[in-house]
């Protein structure tokens, strides 16, 4: 596998941006491959949270030593903190990541797949809002998983601890009171999306967000959504992400390949 590191210009936010990607490459790693398995190639966009950049997942995980004999491309994007959001202080990430960044990708990796079946969006925390995001609130992605999301949440944020003002969030989502129906909301993302993706969500049962995954997975499963939703003991940390980044990998239709383990 190759790790890049890439520095595009998006005109979309008037400024440079950066990704990381895992590409699947011809080498004596993996010598059953052949050129022509690597055409096509599935692409899991993997998305970071509150506190994280598109570095964070490398540095955290073991996403890269995971996906090693799989062929499946790894795109990591960063939104700042701005909530993979159109913000209201006129900065719009949700169409620099779900609209121009695939574009960018398809014409700097053309061996990626551009279809809409072999395309997965998938984060943590903040990044498991963002991929539920993209997953509903477009048809680019036929898989998407949150791991620790806020999923819907309330208007307030009140769920998420008290590090951030009043201020930051009007920036990011406008009128608090308006949030609910609004393009933010992704229960009204849901009930609008046609094309219904494959979703996937996991949370510990320690986690502060759980109540907000409790309450909006069965309104997706009463709007016919087919969603794998899994708890366990855990909390809102990198050990429990590090572990259940293989689970969503494994959940998804890419032929992953795990590594040998003795134990």
């Amino acid at each position: 596998m190759a790790f890049l590191q890439v520095n595009y210009y998006s005109q979309v936010l008037g400024m440079d941006r950066h990704m990381n990607v895992i590409l699947p490459e011809l080498s004596d790693h993996n010598p059953s491959w052949t050129a022509d398995m690597l055409q096509d190639i599935p692409v899991l966009y993997l998305l970071h949270g509150m506190s994280g950049d598109q570095d964070i997942w490398q540095r955290r995980t073991s996403i890269e030593r995971l996906v090693r004999q799989t062929i499946v491309a790894v795109v990591m994007p960063s939104t700042d903190l701005a909530w993979y959001t159109n913000t209201t202080y006129g900065l719009n990430y949700f169409d620099a990541l779900a609209e121009e960044l695939p574009n960018k990708v398809a014409s700097l990796f053309p061996q990626l797949s551009t279809k809409r079946e072999k395309n997965f969006v998938a984060g943590l925390s903040m990044g498991g809002y963002g991929a539920f995001k993209l997953g509903l609130g477009t048809n680019r992605f036929s898989y998407a998983a949150s791991l620790s999301g806020l999923l819907v949440g309330n208007p307030k944020f009140g769920d998420i601890p008290d590090d951030t003002t009043q201020a930051y969030w009007t920036g990011i989502f406008g009128d608090l009171d308006k949030f609910v129906g609004s393009d933010n909301d992704l229960l009204a993302l849901a009930k609008k999306n046609t094309h219904k993706p494959q979703l996937y969500a996991w949370i510990g049962e320690q986690d502060y967000l759980k109540p907000t995954n409790d309450d909006f997975i069965p309104r997706l499963r009463d709007l016919n959504y087919d969603i794998t939703f899994e708890t366990a003991p855990g909390k809102h940390e990198w050990y429990y992400w590090d572990k259940k980044i293989e689970r969503v990998l494994e959940w998804l239709p890419i032929n992953y390949v795990s590594e040998e383990r003795l134990s």
